[in-house]
């Protein structure tokens, strides 16, 4: 660790926006996320986001790279993990007693079910079919649960259609905000997956036992302006992608693995793309 790197990096993430951007991009983990993208999620206009991106990316906290035409930003996790490693190991010399904060044991949960919630925005397309593919595809494995940060008051009708169409029990599936899953009583979670770009861009609360967290960046079907036959292909790209992903999770997940390994595989399915199926 060059300790000389340390105080600019927290002098950097002293200016609450420019930590703004570094929180979500820590949210985003290990995602690459577009400027445009970071830029309308925390309402900054692009000259000031890009005077924050500079300054986080010269005391190396994050990484640029281009994607086409496309800059892309991303969190530098060694960086990270050494200036975490000064303050907790290093100022506090190690005291579990001072400064150590409770982790998750990495040990596999005693329930039998693995728990899963899939979030979007509105929870009337997307998140739905997530909730819908794993419960016929996971079977008895799971119990699955589907909620919106700000949801709709009923479901898309064409989203409905398609999941009749695939062959899915539409009768169990309703809107849900995520206060639902919050609360005392609500179910622990095992994994978190949002299925949009801002749901996962937003600032929500710890999840109570600090489930694995993953993304699954599914463009949205509902924004989506044409013909019938447009919206229709949208609808089944969604789904498809979807269904390649947790396809995919529930092959190499299991209820006996430890949490290390269960975020591997929530990141490794994050990342898969379209050509990879």
């Amino acid at each position: 660790m060059e300790l000389l790197s340390i105080p600019p990096r927290l002098s950097t993430l002293g200016h609450p926006q420019r930590l703004a951007v570094f929180r979500l991009l820590m949210r985003r983990y290990p995602d690459r996320v577009p400027a445009t993208e970071i830029a309308r999620a925390l309402d900054l206009k692009p000259n000031t986001l890009s005077s924050y991106l500079n300054a986080l990316t010269q005391v190396g906290l994050i990484v640029q790279e281009r994607m086409g035409t496309s800059l892309r930003y991303g969190i530098e996790i060694n960086a990270v993990r050494d200036t975490l490693d000064y303050l907790v190991l290093d100022c506090c010399l190690g005291r579990p007693d001072i400064c150590a904060f409770p982790l998750p044991q990495d040990r596999a949960p005693a329930r039998p079910k693995i728990n899963v919630l899939f979030i979007c925005t509105g929870n009337s397309a997307r998140s739905i079919f997530a909730e819908a593919i794993l419960r016929d595809m996971g079977g008895e494995r799971f119990n699955v649960y589907s909620a919106g940060t700000h949801p709709y008051s009923e479901l898309n009708p064409l989203a409905v259609a398609l999941l009749e169409a695939k062959g899915h029990d539409v009768r169990p599936l309703r809107a849900k905000h995520v206060s639902d899953f919050q609360g005392e009583d609500a179910p622990h979670m095992d994994f978190v997956f949002t299925v949009c770009d801002r749901a996962a861009n937003e600032d929500c609360p710890a999840w109570h036992g600090q489930p694995v967290h993953g993304h699954f960046s599914t463009p949205d079907p509902v924004a989506v302006d044409g013909s019938d036959a447009e919206k229709a292909l949208a609808f089944q790209h969604a789904y498809g992608s979807l269904w390649n992903r947790i396809t995919l999770f529930v092959e190499r997940i299991d209820a006996s693995m430890k949490r290390t390994d269960r975020q591997r595989i929530a990141d490794d399915v994050a990342r898969l793309k379209e050509t990879d199926t």
